[in-house]
């Protein structure tokens, strides 16, 4: 066998019999070969680094609070997995895309790394600047959670039919006082979970007025959303927090002042990471496949690499609701409940 056909192997170069293939992993497998990452980028263009940027305050306020960055987690499992079954390594940069340095340390970051593909989670798979940067460099890149004009392979996870599915399985239940904090304003999928909410309202012919608090991903948010909510002169039976962190907010809030969950409020979260399930009690979520979405978008880049053809439309990765113990029937005396503080 020609050291050719043992490179295109070890590389992924399609077109090589199965037999073959086979034989040369048997081979790396006995021999423990582990093939040079250097090598390899010496050899020709590639990198074989794929680079993911993450936003730097909210990556670093989650660690710093020790809150857990369940997202992040989900983000580089899959990312990561997937890149090693490609011979690729994935590198996390944390950059603010508030930052008036953005275009330096974007550069600085593609200069160090040299990757052959980047990932963009929220917020900045919806900026414009980013986007038009990577656009002109020439790097593939796909954006997770945002459909705006610009480039790259578009990946979302279905955010508006998950804020109506959990609207409806709440309305099924017979609440019909329905609050939802929101997301920061600079997500796109914030505007999406709650036009979901807001259609389901809609169809249900219920009232939304002074339903919609404005949140930022943050368990104060949730805290502070919740109290608005259970002030209200007609408060909600039933909220919908557009993190897991904020829906802790709420649930910590609503346990501070004696309001039960189910009994007197149910409560639905967004990411499903394991602080919501393995809470007090267990939160109704929808589950969110991150680490499918971004497995498919390493994939994406990878297939660009080698010059195959890939669709402009959005990918929507389909969301499920997972239910638990923080839902229930409302009932007279659990609306009554909520005004006892």
């Amino acid at each position: 066998m020609s050291l050719q056909t043992v490179s295109r192997i070890l590389n992924k170069a399609p077109n090589v019999r199965d037999e073959t293939v086979a034989r040369v992993q048997a081979a790396i497998d006995r021999l423990g070969y582990v093939p040079s990452l250097a090598a390899q980028r010496m050899a020709g263009a590639h990198s074989y680094f794929i680079l993911a940027l993450n936003d730097r305050a909210r990556t670093i306020a989650d660690w710093q609070s020790d809150q857990g960055t369940g997202w992040v987690d989900q983000m580089l499992l899959g990312g990561m997995l997937t890149c090693a079954k490609h011979g690729y390594r994935m590198i996390v940069e944390l950059v603010d895309t508030h930052s008036d340095h953005i275009e330096r340390e974007l550069m600085a970051a593609l200069a160090a790394v040299q990757p052959d593909g980047v990932i963009l989670t929220p917020p900045h798979s919806g900026n414009p600047l980013i986007v038009r940067l990577l656009t002109e460099q020439g790097i593939s890149f796909a954006r997770i959670g945002s459909t705006s004009a610009g480039g790259g392979f578009m990946l979302v996870m279905d955010d508006e039919r998950a804020g109506r599915i959990a609207t409806e399985h709440l309305v099924a239940l017979g609440h019909r006082r329905i609050g939802f904090v929101a997301g920061p304003a600079s997500y796109e999928l914030s505007g999406w979970r709650v036009e979901g909410w807001r259609g389901a309202m809609a169809a249900a012919e219920l009232d939304t007025t002074d339903l919609l608090v404005p949140g930022d991903f943050s368990h104060d948010a949730g805290r502070a959303a919740g109290a608005w909510l259970l002030e209200l002169a007609d408060p909600a039976t039933a909220i919908i927090a557009s993190n897991d962190q904020m829906a802790l907010g709420v649930l910590e809030l609503a346990r501070g002042r004696g309001v039960r969950v189910p009994e007197a409020l149910s409560l639905v979260s967004f990411d499903d990471t394991p602080a919501v399930r393995f809470a007090h009690p267990p939160l109704t979520a929808i589950t969110q496949p991150v680490a499918q979405v971004a497995a498919r978008a390493v994939e994406l880049i990878i297939a660009a690499r080698k010059g195959r053809a890939s669709t402009s439309d959005p990918i929507n990765i389909p969301v499920s609701l997972q239910i638990r113990q923080t839902t229930a029937v409302p009932t007279r005396s659990r609306v009554s409940q909520a005004h006892a503080f």
